[in-house]
């Protein structure tokens, strides 16, 4: 009794009970977007909202310089010493925005370039780029706005900003696709991020007066070089990342038809639901707590934390969700996506490999490994690449959840051993 009075008690228990709240939210809104999707679209405009994402995610990373994880740990280790915040906030706010106004300019006026490189000649949906242009500054202030409130340790804040940004994400995704089909899905994907700046700002304004902290004067290259190690981890997994599953949907499409990639992003979307409350608790929650760890012994407790408390939870949940997989199916999508539950148990495997290598990962984050955090993201990009194209010519669609079991399979085992005197 006693234990489990402890448990409850424990902030761990707190911030997760609330991020699951958040999840279950999250999970919930993505259940109707992808019910409207399946509707509204079909297999093939899954495919093409699917290619938008990944398109999304190296953006991403490339308008906030792959800034995010360094501002949180920063952050986290100099909040009570305010001229040092002050540099850094104000540092990061004008680089991006300045990068963010410069990649607008780029995605407005090629908007033709970039439609064909991502839905290629047969989709004319040039005016999504324009407006991703418009949207994006909004949403890299918004990003880093979160970040700086992760860094200060408000973790209810950040799943605050980011449960009301869901919300308000969902109306607008319903009226768009409903309206326009799968050019409303895809304006939604694009637009609807840039919203949180509004939300970001109203909660990170109770911490600190961001925009009287931020000053042009206190501008200093000095962090710029600072931050420019987790640049290049982000860069690395962000941006390279996506491309690579953007060339192996095409590979898909180009051997097995557009359908059956929609088929491979229904299953990567059931996915990214139910590793959101993973995702989410490592970055707002384990990151700063190994951001701050002093020696071997405090990065062996976070990282065991999470082994006893996260990852259990984690392997039940997808357990009942593989023998529920039908039923999962037929309530997110329709008959048409029956073909999809052939899937699940690979991916669920690569699932649960994935979950347990990400807490070793964000050491690297955490401590600044650059080097070594290239060269397994390299190797484990490659082997994701290179295995997806084997064994889809051999296995068909079942092929791609294969080659993801196996890379995270391989990934564990050499996170492992490289990071095995923190764990043992």
């Amino acid at each position: 009794m006693e234990v489990l009075k402890k448990i409850y008690r424990s902030q761990l228990f707190k911030i997760s009970s609330l991020n699951s709240l958040s999840i279950i939210l999250k999970i919930g809104i993505g259940l109707v977007t992808s019910k409207l999707l399946a509707v509204f679209v079909g297999p093939s405009g899954m495919a093409l909202v699917g290619n938008l994402r990944n398109f999304l995610t190296s953006l991403e990373s490339v308008s906030t310089l792959g800034f995010q994880n360094g501002i949180v740990k920063y952050v986290a280790e100099i909040k009570e010493d305010k001229l040092r915040l002050q540099k850094i906030l104000s540092t990061v706010f004008i680089s991006l925005v300045v990068v963010a106004l410069l990649l607008s300019g780029v995605l407005f006026f090629f908007a033709a370039f970039w439609n064909q490189e991502i839905f290629g000649t047969n989709y004319q949906y040039q005016s999504v780029f324009k407006a991703l242009a418009l949207a994006l500054p909004w949403y890299v202030v918004s990003l880093f706005l979160i970040a700086v409130l992760n860094g200060l340790g408000s973790y209810k804040k950040v799943i605050w900003v980011n449960s009301i940004g869901n919300v308000i994400g969902l109306l607008v995704s319903i009226i768009l696709i409903v309206e326009y089909r799968t050019l409303g899905a895809l304006v939604a994907l694009v637009s609807t991020p840039a919203l949180l700046f509004f939300v970001s700002v109203y909660f990170l304004n109770k911490e600190i007066n961001i925009f009287k902290t931020i000053k042009g004067r206190s501008f200093d290259f000095a962090i710029i070089k600072k931050l420019s190690s987790y640049s290049m981890m982000a860069l690395v997994s962000s941006v390279l990342g996506p491309l690579v599953y953007l060339a192996i949907r095409n590979n898909i499409i180009e051997t097995l038809g557009i359908d059956q990639a929609g088929y491979w992003e229904t299953m990567t979307r059931i996915s990214s639901y139910y590793l959101l409350f993973v995702t989410t608790i490592l970055a707002v929650y384990f990151l700063p707590k190994l951001s701050v760890a002093k020696n071997t012994q405090e990065t062996k407790t976070v990282f065991w934390s999470f082994y006893k408390g996260i990852l259990p939870v984690f392997i039940l949940g997808v357990t009942i969700v593989y023998f529920t997989r039908f039923f999962i199916v037929k309530l997110l999508f329709t008959q048409e996506f029956l073909q999809v539950t052939g899937l699940f148990f690979w991916q669920l495997v690569g699932d649960v490999l994935k979950v347990a290598s990400l807490i070793l990962g964000y050491q690297f984050f955490a401590k600044k490994l650059t080097v070594s955090f290239i060269v397994a993201e390299l190797l484990s990009l490659s082997i994701t690449y290179f295995s997806s194209i084997f064994l889809v010519s051999i296995y068909g669609l079942q092929g791609v959840v294969m080659a993801h079991a196996l890379t995270y399979f391989l990934y564990l085992i050499g996170i492992g051993v490289y990071f095995r005197k923190s764990l043992f």
